[in-house]
């Protein structure tokens, strides 16, 4: 997951809390449209995901449904114990030589993020990436490696793997074909725990490389 998955899952969590408090009052996206005097459209994209909310808006509509600021970002209460992802329902979004498709809903379970990877054969570049928590992948198809902390593995089909992702990674694709991939992250809270000094070229954000 790189910078903008990280940001399609916050999205997701705020554009499901703004369809639940919408939804708790009853009100049509016109009406909340009217309350708030932003424009129908602009509300119906918060909500799916496809918008990033400025600062103005999420001020508008905490005022608009008398809540915390804080709150906007809440993800909702659970509605289902389970929640069912159909392949053929499956959307993939593309950026710096990976495809990734959610396999869960980012604001019913906040603990683990499962997705489907493709990291493309010709991926460009050699920055890796870094971010609290750990990843797990499972090869499907395809030959992969893993740059962890300066040391590489590669991987067959069938083959795993699970790093501490605060450690610097890169994920790479071997040989004449992409790599496919089963990955998922678990963020976790910032510990004390010592990670050596980083090269510049190394990223220190949060993203899945």
């Amino acid at each position: 997951m790189d910078d903008d998955a990280y940001i399609e899952l916050r999205l997701a969590d705020f554009g499901a809390r703004l369809k639940t408090l919408r939804d708790r009052r009853d009100w049509t996206l016109e009406e909340l449209s009217e309350r708030s005097g932003l424009s129908k459209a602009f509300l119906s994209r918060l909500e799916a995901g496809d918008r990033q909310p400025s600062i103005a808006a999420v001020l508008t509509l905490a005022r608009v449904f008398a809540v915390p600021v804080g709150s906007m970002f809440e993800s909702p209460a659970p509605q289902d114990c389970c929640v069912v992802v159909r392949g053929s329902e499956l959307s993939t979004r593309s950026s710096n030589g990976l495809t990734y498709g959610l396999l869960s809903n980012a604001s019913r379970f906040a603990n683990l993020q499962p997705m489907k990877l493709t990291v493309s054969r010709n991926r460009q570049g050699d920055e890796q990436y870094q971010h609290d928590g750990e990843e797990w992948v499972y090869v499907l198809g395809g030959r992969l490696r893993i740059t962890v902390a300066g040391q590489n593995h590669e991987l067959e089909p069938g083959d795993a793997a699970h790093f501490d992702s605060r450690q610097p990674h890169r994920l790479t694709a071997l040989g004449n074909e992409d790599a496919e991939l089963i990955l998922v992250a678990c963020p976790l809270p910032e510990t004390s725990a010592h990670v050596p000094s980083l090269p510049a070229r190394v990223r220190q954000r949060r993203a899945i490389g």
